[in-house]
């Protein structure tokens, strides 16, 4: 498992006018080839009356899938330059489509580069981007009379707090770099006197938001 990779937030759509032409970006996270496939598919069958559906994603830890498809464009003008604009960004597990309809004047090949690339960049953009790190979720469980130190160490530190549990003792569980556990537990022994139950739970990735480029 990748220790940090950038992917897209979610699902979304975005269009801007080019010359009359309409182009519509549609943008997904994907985690296979079949899913990709599939949302392609999808958009063109929303979109079978439109004069071209382009596509381009990019799968796998170390971008081991790449595709582009010019659906009908001059070859290399449309979903070349999506995938450029994928593997610019460094965007895994991540497929666009762009929905063009003709407005009657033509782009050229430089005009339609720039417009498919521009659709893409701009989708991305308004759908948003997050960067995926990998963390381990320690738990610690304290008496309640601890809570409010422990809690306010936390929060005013780098770690980021998954959840509270209010049991029998209070357990919290945080978020941890792998390569931070062992300062993690030290810290935490030494903010509660030794006091806490201090143990390792799953693997998983925390999402950030990362703002355009």
């Amino acid at each position: 498992m990748l220790k940090q990779y950038f992917t897209i937030k979610n699902f979304g759509s975005h269009e801007i006018i080019i010359q009359k032409s309409r182009f519509i970006a549609h943008v997904n996270r994907v985690t296979t080839e079949k899913e990709a496939q599939d949302f392609i598919q999808e958009i063109k069958k929303k979109h079978w009356d439109a004069t071209h559906n382009c596509s381009a994603y990019m799968i796998g830890q170390h971008n081991e899938i790449q595709k582009a498809n010019d659906d009908g464009e001059p070859s290399g003008t449309a979903g070349v330059p999506m995938l450029e604009v994928l593997k610019k960004r460094d965007l895994k597990d991540t497929v666009v489509v762009v929905t063009r309809y003709f407005g009657g004047i033509k782009l050229g090949a430089g005009g339609l580069i720039r417009a498919y690339g521009k659709a893409t960049s701009e989708g991305i953009n308004k759908v948003g981007v997050v960067e995926r790190i990998l963390m381990k979720v320690i738990h610690t469980k304290i008496d309640y009379t601890w809570l409010g130190k422990v809690e306010n160490e936390l929060r005013s530190s780098v770690y980021k707090i998954k959840n509270i549990h209010y049991v029998d003792n209070v357990e919290i569980e945080t978020f941890v770099k792998e390569d931070q556990v062992e300062k993690f537990k030290e810290w935490m022994v030494e903010i509660t006197n030794g006091q806490a139950d201090i143990f390792e739970g799953e693997i998983l990735y925390l999402e950030r938001d990362v703002e355009a480029n």
